[in-house]
């Protein structure tokens, strides 16, 4: 039977080093027993959600509790920020970083696109064990990093990966793309005045009043509202929209080869109205691709749906529904 979805299910929040960058960790389910992989009641599987831009775990903390529900808690939900997207408040110890890493980046740059796979990968070696199955959740920029991360290490043990509202190519040219890539290519630093001001100047109370505001016309739980506050700095904003402007410029041509491969372990999920990745991106996909998992939503769910409790309800509802085979077999 389905767990009650206004249950009371404790949370877990991890601050910790991750190639140089301050890195959140949101965690549903047993977290400590990640590492000690075959102790009694250890988990087999981890359900790991690569967020979209913004990377805060907090905007996808109604969606991941959902779905660590919908599994009948027996699978652990953590869920990942970017590199430089959130910061620990004062006082909260950040776990430092072990100086052993096996499979170094290739770029100093953790806050780009390159350095945000680059860091999702070393946060997997260096955090989850390497016998633990995976179950991969990409959101929207979260979609191409996490084929990124299957593409650069096919040794993962990915069991099935979800790439929801996927912005995969062509991103300049969709009908946001068209708006945002003057702002955040040619006049992110004429943005960084006024950010500076309303961010660095106003005081924390009145950003908390507009950050309440926005919950209350987003329909979020209300215990999103201070992990939101870490991310309102000049810092993270810098980074998350410098984050955006690689994407304008790098996300162009889709990953054919790296889909072909990894098909049958992919679920891709367009929405209907979807600004970023139009349904006609979802046609030529289905095309290119007749016998994969591609998917149009007949559900009305927006490309933000982690914004609203409801549709977070019925995505991660979903997603059990696909896992249904492959969890009867673990």
């Amino acid at each position: 039977m389905d767990a009650p979805m206004d249950e009371d299910v404790p949370v877990q929040e991890e601050f910790l080093a991750c190639r140089g960058a301050e890195t959140q960790v949101l965690k549903f389910g047993p977290w400590t027993d990640l590492l000690r992989p075959g102790s009694q009641g250890s988990p087999k599987l981890l359900v790991l959600v690569v967020a979209g831009n913004p990377g805060i775990p907090a905007f996808y903390l109604s969606f991941a509790k959902a779905l660590y529900l919908t599994l009948d808690k027996h699978h652990p939900v953590w869920v990942v920020s970017h590199a430089g997207h959130v910061m620990a408040p004062r006082g909260v110890e950040v776990t430092e970083e072990s100086p052993e890493d096996p499979g170094p980046g290739t770029t100093d740059d953790v806050f780009g696109l390159e350095g945000q796979v680059e860091h999702k990968l070393a946060f997997l070696r260096r955090y989850v064990p390497g016998s633990l199955k995976l179950v991969l959740i990409g959101h929207s920029i979260g979609a191409y990093i996490l084929l990124e991360m299957m593409k650069r290490a096919p040794q993962l043990p990915v069991l099935r990966a979800f790439l929801l509202f996927p912005t995969i190519e062509r991103m300049a040219k969709s009908p946001n793309g068209r708006v945002v890539t003057p702002l955040l290519c040619w006049l992110r630093y004429a943005l960084y005045v006024p950010l500076f001001i309303g961010l660095s100047l106003v005081p924390v109370r009145f950003k908390a009043m507009l950050a309440s505001m926005f919950l209350q016309n987003v329909d979020m739980e209300n215990s999103v509202l201070a992990r939101l506050m870490n991310s309102l700095n000049m810092s993270c904003v810098a980074n998350a929209m410098y984050l955006g402007s690689q994407e304008m410029r790098t996300v162009l041509e889709r990953d054919n080869p790296t889909i072909q491969k990894h098909l049958k372990k992919l679920t891709f999920y367009y929405g209907a109205s979807d600004l970023w990745c139009p349904v006609q991106y979802y046609e030529d996909i289905k095309k290119d691709f007749p016998s994969g998992d591609i998917r149009l939503c007949q559900k009305g769910i927006h490309h933000a749906f982690v914004t609203s409790l409801s549709s977070s309800q019925e995505m991660a509802a979903m997603i059990r529904d696909w896992l249904q085979g492959e969890l009867s077999e673990l």
